[in-house]
């Protein structure tokens, strides 16, 4: 078992939900990114002429553009905006049937190349025997993350998913996490989800988004995907793991996912 503990105190109790954010945490993002844009990068050439280095160019920049436009809201990452803008630089104007067709490509092309990262769906389950709840919080519009889900066959997994569109700001801003909390809190069986007691458990792969907005938003125990985390000596930190198997055998070994318990 691969797990680093660095705060065992956190662990002495089961938690009475998990946070988990989703991309590439519950599933590797670059692969999927880069399918989508492999995909729409062709589609341009092809329909504009344009040379591979010019589509990236400007992509690059309209995405900066459209981040420093829009803050951190759902919004600033939108394929739609992105596309419209890179269209607009490259001198086409705002061209509104070639960026819708070009958002779909991306996302067909992204969906198609997904894949959970191991032990994810064990992991899920196993949390569900125990009756601990999970909570999907998760920057990006609604309706993207809800076509990842059904695609990836996750949909019925949480019993609540936060978006940044719906809570109006991305990690690690408080609203996400607070919002999360108030919906467990909003069931008679999560009365105990306060962030006082260190109950909740938040599990990501961003140091800044996920680990420390958890944590100094709600006083979670953070568990990080060691692939994605660097800095390792963080003190907002109380676990790192390699895999979500890994977490299983954790759970297990404390004895959590017994019936009995749960």
């Amino acid at each position: 078992m691969s797990n680093t503990i660095l705060n065992s105190h956190r662990f002495t109790e089961k938690p009475i939900a998990v946070l988990f954010d989703f991309d590439n945490t519950l599933y590797p993002y670059e692969p999927a990114n880069e399918a989508g844009m492999l995909a729409v990068r062709t589609k341009a050439i092809k329909k504009t002429g344009v040379r591979s280095d010019e589509f990236d160019g400007a992509f690059a920049k309209a995405r900066s553009d459209t981040k420093k436009q829009l803050g951190t809201t759902a919004s600033s990452h939108s394929r739609l905006l992105y596309f419209q803008r890179t269209l607009e630089l490259l001198g086409f104007r705002s061209q509104i049937q070639l960026s819708l067709e070009f958002e779909q490509t991306f996302w067909a092309s992204y969906l198609a190349a997904m894949e959970l990262r191991e032990g994810v769906t064990e992991f899920l389950d196993q949390l569900a025997r125990a009756n601990i709840r999970k909570v999907l919080v998760t920057d990006l519009t609604t309706q993207i993350q809800f076509r990842k889900l059904i695609y990836l066959e996750l949909d019925l997994c949480f019993e609540f998913i936060v978006t940044s569109e719906e809570s109006g700001e991305d990690k690690p801003l408080p609203s996400s996490f607070n919002m999360a909390l108030n919906k467990l809190n909003s069931q008679e069986y999560s009365s105990e989800a306060n962030a006082g007691k260190g109950k909740i458990w938040m599990i990501g792969d961003n140091l800044k988004s996920d680990i420390e907005g958890a944590k100094h938003a709600v006083n979670a125990t953070t568990l990080a995907l060691k692939s994605g985390i660097a800095d390792h000596d963080n003190t907002s930190i109380d676990m790192i793991f390699e895999s979500f198997n890994d977490l299983r055998q954790f759970v297990s070994n404390k004895g959590w996912d017994n019936i009995q318990d749960a």
